[in-house]
């Protein structure tokens, strides 16, 4: 399970970026996940309850909140965007294929609450 090591990764980069004292202090961790990153917000849940009980307890306290972020192409034949389903990628306006993706395949920290 390849969560199990993303959410010691985004551990990492929290604790290199705030302070202990401020790390005490979050509430929640917000990500933002495309669908194309092959993650599926349920393991990566049940990666972050399992990595708090075990390895970093002093993020149990925290809620992990995670936004699945749709595949988003930009079209360089009508110069629009489209939401794209079912992995078909063409464009909504011209019927173009395009494999010019805009978003839907990141995996990034959105936000901390404190």
């Amino acid at each position: 399970m390849h969560e199990i090591s993303l959410v010691r990764n985004i551990f990492n980069t929290l604790d290199a970026q705030y302070p202990k004292e401020e790390l005490a202090a979050i509430k929640s961790i917000y990500l933002k996940v495309g669908v194309l990153s092959n993650i599926q917000a349920v393991l990566m849940q049940n990666a972050f309850e399992a990595v708090t009980a075990t390895d970093a307890p002093q993020y149990a306290h925290a809620i992990l909140r995670i936004e699945v972020t749709p595949i988003v192409i930009h079209c360089n034949n009508c110069q629009t965007e489209s939401v794209i389903e079912n992995y078909k990628f063409i464009c909504h306006q011209c019927q173009m294929p395009s494999n010019n993706i805009v978003s839907g395949d990141e995996l990034l920290i959105s936000g901390v609450e404190f």
